[in-house]
């Protein structure tokens, strides 16, 4: 009995073929949230395979509907001692729309194909291949001590691909049954692919529109052109006010007013430019004084994700009548997202631009979280997977991207530990999106040494 010995048995089975098969079975139910015709699938991955495997783990399970939407969760807890720390695991069952006809000749998102070193397959790393990696881990270490040495509890949803409706609803009213000392949990991508990583929470996200609405109807250019207003012309200045022509944000509101010193610190380690990732990094783009990383976890950007005037696939000689915009803001601690569609309708409103309207999307927010990098859980799953892996892990302040985090370090009131298992070009959310097996091997390594640890050193961490 020991840590080795976990270790060697989570390993085990990857190589026997045993996590395979596992994961196939979940990757081939086609979960796919957006798609309003497979509530019935999403329901299914809980009770034909959560459940099964978390009752096998000792937990005892409670199916929770979602008021919602139809994306039920289940929550799950071992509970061996009640002295001892608790962890909070969590993952998400349902996938990005397969997008069946875009995937490579021989491959299909409902089926695990092997290429080289890598599992394609829809869900292998967003986020079924995830959490199934923590569960085996957990069954490595139940197996090789007779018990995990800690308390467990599990939360998984089926919506997180659809803005997570419910979750933190969720969260509100069972608080007693999710209480625990720490989260564990898995999602979104390592900082490289050759690079352990941590990340500490997430940045969050405004997503709006801005459009004008200029009169009923194109106008003859000829005729009309210097005499009226062309909206597309006007919307472009408007958003030229907000983010100038390199990336830098212009409006304070929208922005932190520094990165925290611990942050820096932190991002020292965290090199993107070095690795097949970040050889398209453009070095001129984004905030002036900023370490690419700074950018990407310790700063915001604004972005235009889509701009429409006229007709745009069969342009006529008209002045369009309207024009439109989607935007999108991603954001760190210390930005209030209440006070950033205020301060842009401020901002217009003071150059003369009233005309542009403005409006949040629907479920526009997710907020900002993040965890104190030089938190003593952080600095002990640090040396804990530095011991497993006989390498450093990169510590992100926060992922570049958005996860529903705040439901657990804001209701919940937890450390936040994440510890993905994927890397930035696995094609998430697109066709063949893949999974490499050095790293699924690595991070059941990784989890059964860190769950380890923790009964070893999670009495003394939580006091």
């Amino acid at each position: 009995m020991s840590r080795e010995a976990a270790v060697t048995r989570a390993q085990a089975s990857f190589d026997s073929g045993e996590f395979r098969e596992t994961l196939a079975r979940r990757v081939a139910m086609p979960t796919e949230s957006q798609n309003p015709d497979r509530g019935p699938e999403l329901l299914r991955y809980l009770t034909d395979e959560m459940v099964p495997e978390l009752h096998a783990l000792g937990f005892t399970t409670t199916l929770v509907e979602n008021e919602l939407a139809s994306a039920p969760f289940v929550i799950a807890e071992r509970i061996e001692d009640p002295a001892l720390p608790t962890v909070l695991g969590y993952g998400h069952g349902d996938v990005i729309r397969g997008l069946d006809a875009e995937w490579d000749e021989g491959l299909s998102p409902w089926t695990i194909t092997e290429i080289g070193d890598r599992w394609y397959g829809r869900g292998v790393v967003d986020n079924k291949g995830q959490h199934s990696i923590n569960l085996a881990a957990l069954a490595a270490v139940l197996e090789t001590r007779g018990r995990l040495g800690f308390n467990a509890k599990y939360l998984i949803e089926m919506g997180e691909e659809v803005g997570s409706p419910g979750l933190h609803a969720i969260c509100q009213s069972h608080r007693d049954e999710l209480s625990a000392d720490l989260l564990i949990a898995s999602d979104g991508p390592r900082l490289s692919a050759d690079r352990p990583t941590i990340f500490l929470g997430s940045r969050g996200g405004v997503t709006f529109d801005m459009w004008i609405d200029a009169r009923d109807g194109g106008r003859h250019s000829g005729n009309w052109g210097g005499l009226l207003s062309n909206p597309a012309i006007q919307l472009s200045h408007a958003i030229a006010g907000l983010v100038g022509s390199t990336g830098q944000i212009r409006l304070p509101e929208l922005v932190p007013t520094e990165v925290p010193a611990a942050v820096r610190r932190a991002l020292l380690e965290c090199d993107i430019t070095q690795g097949e990732e970040g050889e398209s990094i453009e070095p001129g783009w984004g905030e002036p004084g900023l370490s690419p990383s700074e950018k990407v976890f310790g700063w915001c950007n604004l972005e235009v994700l889509a701009f429409e005037a006229g007709n745009p696939k069969t342009p006529v000689n008209a002045i369009p009548p309207r024009a439109w915009a989607r935007m999108q803001l991603r954001f760190v601690v210390g930005v209030d997202p209440q006070a950033v569609l205020p301060a842009i309708r401020r901002h217009l409103d003071r150059h003369g631009l009233s005309m542009v309207q403005l409006a949040g999307t629907r479920d526009h927010i997710f907020q900002a979280t993040r965890l104190n990098p030089e938190s003593p859980w952080v600095k002990w799953a640090a040396s804990s997977i530095g011991r497993t892996t006989g390498r450093k892990p990169a510590i992100l302040p926060n992922l570049g991207g958005s996860l529903p985090n705040d439901a657990f370090s804001d209701i919940l009131g937890l450390p936040t530990i994440w510890v993905p298992h994927s890397y930035p070009g696995c094609s998430q959310h697109a066709p063949n999106e893949h999974l490499p097996t050095t790293i699924a091997r690595e991070g059941l390594a990784m989890m059964a040494g860190l769950y380890w640890d923790l009964a070893d050193d999670g009495p003394r961490l939580r006091q």
